[in-house]
């Protein structure tokens, strides 16, 4: 057929690669148009806030429902359609009249990207080996490095060259591309296929059907997750203990919390949470959870410290922590090659480590620091950051059953879209209290208030490095070196 004419180990890891670097770009290139868009909608960027919080509700709503939705349609089918989806609420993005629309087009965007994410994912760690994964990883954290280096850099051009409606028209040609290219090329893949072979029907016959739908199970997860992570994104802005805030915590935790129950008690889950019993896939995800933070952190608050504290240009700020990219892409080159010998845990806990180290580095810059100086130490927070994202990634489906590859996807997702909702409101908050005790008449946070939330992250980098010297990476190390099979269905099934 003419869709063979490419290995599928070519095709997925081009769709995977397609798929991150558009949802990376579009999230940190509508932050640099948002003083256009207020503009444009006679508000001030303060008053735009959602246009930035929806897109992560729908994200933490759709996430729970890819792994069903790709069990029932199909991994091609689930990815091509959220790929359309996401170019075309882009294009309605760029053309909307108004503010309400505007925000209601972002949240097609939101529930389009939660759904790409681990689909995608998901597609790739099923199609390479446990041994070929960290080899995968080494060209798959490419983009997810460069992308975000080059979003503020792009999104500066279209924004002053022709208007903010392009950092949405943009996403469009892009996205019609990879459709036609998956359409065409793309096999079907069955993302639980084992799980559903095994499974008998309704009389007992040994044929596959589609896994029973987890209503209540969705209902819960999407609602609480959109509930947590709006309270999460908005809670620096509208103050922690505003009624609104509170109750959407409140709120959240509790509906998370009756996910948990839930699940734990349904024989076909939508998340399957029985996975964490997992001892190595709990903890890499509990290293994601809280050791992102500082890292997504700090790159959250170096724009900020460049153009609010030191007063220099988007460009010359979007220059400065670019090279933070090359440090990642020089240190994951080194870390492929030591994965197998020396294991997931002396990596992760030496990059943290690393991590926390720098932090501390940037702490020390003030308004006399060049910034040659500053980008060195942006180059060297790379280097330490290169030892944390790819280990963590393959050691946590180092002992997950492939049947489960699609489900461990989801909740790794999940974990790392919470994380991602934590790192800039942890920022937030440090800065604005900052500012709140300050000298009278500031217009923003002094230097001293950025130099202690780079303290505070290199105390999170530092607690999370302990953390991850505990591993035991022992069946990671295993499965790296010898290709070691992923447990069957029998094997997988106390955590299953």
């Amino acid at each position: 057929m003419a869709h063979r004419r490419l290995s599928q180990r070519v095709v997925v890891p081009i769709m995977s690669v397609a798929t991150v670097f558009i949802v990376i770009v579009d999230g940190a290139i509508t932050t640099v148009a948002l003083p256009a868009i207020g503009g444009q909608f006679h508000l001030a960027p303060s008053g735009l806030d959602g246009v930035v919080v929806v897109y992560p509700v729908c994200v933490g709503m759709a996430v729970p429902a890819s792994a069903w939705l790709g069990e029932r349609l199909g991994g091609k089918r689930l990815l091509l359609f959220s790929m359309g989806l996401f170019a075309l609420s882009s294009a309605l993005c760029g053309a909307a009249g108004s503010l309400g629309e505007l925000v209601l087009f972002r949240a097609l965007q939101g529930l389009a990207g939660g759904m790409l994410t681990p689909v995608a994912s998901a597609l790739l760690f099923r199609t390479f080996s446990a041994r070929e994964r960290v080899r995968a990883s080494r060209v798959m954290i490419i983009p997810q490095q460069i992308a975000p280096a080059l979003a503020p850099i792009l999104g500066g051009v279209l924004v002053d060259g022709l208007s903010w409606r392009w950092v949405f028209y943009v996403n469009l040609p892009f996205g019609l591309l990879a459709v036609l290219f998956g359409w065409y090329f793309l096999d079907e893949h069955r993302l639980d296929e084992h799980r559903l072979d095994a499974r008998p029907n309704a009389r007992g016959s040994g044929a596959s059907r589609a896994p029973r739908f987890d209503l209540p199970g969705l209902l819960l997860s999407a609602a609480g997750l959109a509930s947590l992570t709006y309270g999460v994104c908005a809670g620096a802005q509208r103050g922690w203990t505003s009624p609104e805030i509170l109750t959407a915590l409140v709120a959240g935790t509790v509906l998370l919390a009756a996910t948990v129950w839930v699940e734990l008690r349904t024989a076909e889950p939508i998340l399957r949470l029985r996975l964490f019993h997992d001892r190595l896939f709990r903890d890499t995800n509990l290293i994601n959870l809280v050791g992102l933070v500082p890292i997504l952190g700090a790159m959250f608050l170096g724009p900020l410290f460049l153009q609010e504290a030191l007063g220099v240009s988007a460009l010359d700020s979007g220059t400065s922590t670019f090279t933070e990219a090359f440090g990642v892409l020089l240190t994951v080159q080194v870390v492929g090659v030591l994965y197998a010998r020396v294991g997931p845990r002396v990596i992760i806990g030496t990059g943290l480590l690393g991590v926390a180290a720098v932090l501390v580095l940037l702490s020390t810059c003030d308004l006399h620091t060049s910034l040659w100086t500053f980008r060195l130490y942006m180059f060297l927070l790379g280097i330490a950051m290169g030892g944390v994202f790819m280990p963590t990634t393959v050691a946590s489906l180092s002992t997950v059953a492939r049947a489960d590859v699609s489900q461990a996807s989801t909740l790794n997702t999940v974990v790392r879209q919470t994380s991602s909702a934590l790192a800039p409101a942890v920022v937030t908050t440090l800065l604005m209290t900052g500012e709140a005790v300050g000298a009278a008449g500031r217009s923003g946070p002094p230097v001293s208030t950025y130099q202690d939330t780079y303290l505070v992250l290199a105390a999170i980098a530092l607690a999370s490095s302990v953390f991850a010297f505990t591993l035991r990476d022992g069946a990671a190390r295993r499965a790296a070196s010898y290709g070691i099979p992923q447990p069957s269905e029998a094997e997988a099934a106390p955590v299953g």
